[in-house]
């Protein structure tokens, strides 16, 4: 765990985890706002890429806008857990990988072009494996703009946009896949990237600029790694509601502070019932069962039984898949 102790670099993660410049010198745009020089904004940025409290700069695309994507659980014996693990993360359509506290203890969101791409990285886990795996595919989301903030204040997350998948044009695809691991930490991010796909630097900016605003690109800016960031103690909640009552239990348990995630997904008959799941991403167990026990008292979530999955260790952590590999190359 390391927390942040100077101040510019909590202000560098705390403004810019979102609407990121997308102009010729975005980083000069920062160092303008921090007053600094924007050697010393790429110089910090890359120290924080190279220890692991970010990730990448770079976009995040809303789920269902252009892509497939479910979230899927297995039950590993503890003696083959590192082995499924490792099946798991081979799969190039796997962006997220965790192991939680329960039967079903390896949980991962697998990504893909379209449905059949994620069937088939389905399919082929549960041939290598020998195992079951639970398909909890995404009915509708109610928060899924994950950001943290470094100080004390309120999160400026931004009220849920329209997607207008119509924007996508020829070409987006390759773009976003690229965007979304992240541009250079470069003068010119934007125009490295262009040269990279062998297109108009202008017209990349253009794209990226439309996609955004479509609502395709969820997020533009610096992506945190939490867990190394001091948000240890994450705990998947998941509900059992009626689904006639997930139209008002979904918003209230989104609005509820400390809830940094909340969706509504298909259960599993006779295995899996839960329809509402939440994260709570803090730093200590007592935190996050805080924010638990103020979310319980919610009156539209009167009586619903929940079931608490803490995260214990993080195998993969990347962008979403958004074209297949082949066509990439």
């Amino acid at each position: 765990m390391q927390h942040i102790t100077d101040p510019i670099d909590c202000r560098l993660l705390d403004d810019f985890q979102r609407d990121f410049p997308i102009t010729e010198r975005p980083f000069q745009v920062l160092g303008d706002a921090l007053g600094l020089d924007e050697t010393e904004v790429l110089d910090r940025l890359t120290r924080m890429r190279a220890t692991g409290r970010i990730t990448r700069v770079g976009a995040t695309i809303t789920p269902g806008a252009v892509t497939a994507s479910t979230l899927a659980a297995v039950s590993a014996p503890e003696s083959r857990l590192e082995e499924v693990a490792a099946l798991i993360d081979a799969e190039p359509g796997v962006n997220h990988n965790y192991q939680r506290e329960d039967a079903w203890n390896l949980w991962f969101v697998a990504t893909g072009p379209d449905r059949e791409h994620v069937n088939e990285t389905l399919a082929r886990i549960s041939r290598t494996s020998g195992l079951r795996v639970l398909d909890l595919r995404l009915v509708r989301p109610f928060n899924v703009d994950l950001g943290f903030r470094m100080t004390a204040g309120a999160k400026n997350v931004p009220s849920a946009r329209k997607v207008d998948a119509s924007a996508m044009r020829d070409g987006d695809r390759c773009l976003l896949q690229t965007l979304s691991s992240g541009l250079s930490l470069v003068a010119e991010p934007y125009e490295a990237l262009a040269r990279s796909l062998n297109r108009n630097v202008d017209d990349v900016m253009a794209r990226i600029a439309a996609l955004h605003t479509a609502g395709i690109i969820s997020r533009l800016g610096v992506i945190v790694r939490h867990r190394a960031l001091g948000w240890s103690a994450n705990a998947m909640v998941v509900w059992d509601l009626p689904a006639e009552q997930i139209d008002t239990a979904g918003p209230a348990l989104a609005a509820y502070p400390g809830v940094t995630l909340c969706y509504e997904r298909n259960p599993v008959e006779d295995v899996w019932p839960y329809r509402l799941y939440s994260m709570i991403h803090a730093r200590t167990r007592n935190e996050a069962m805080d924010v638990l026990a103020g979310a319980m008292e919610l009156p539209e979530l009167a009586g619903a039984r929940n079931k608490v999955l803490f995260s214990t260790r993080c195998f993969k952590q990347t962008g979403a898949l958004i074209q297949a590999r082949e066509v990439a190359a």
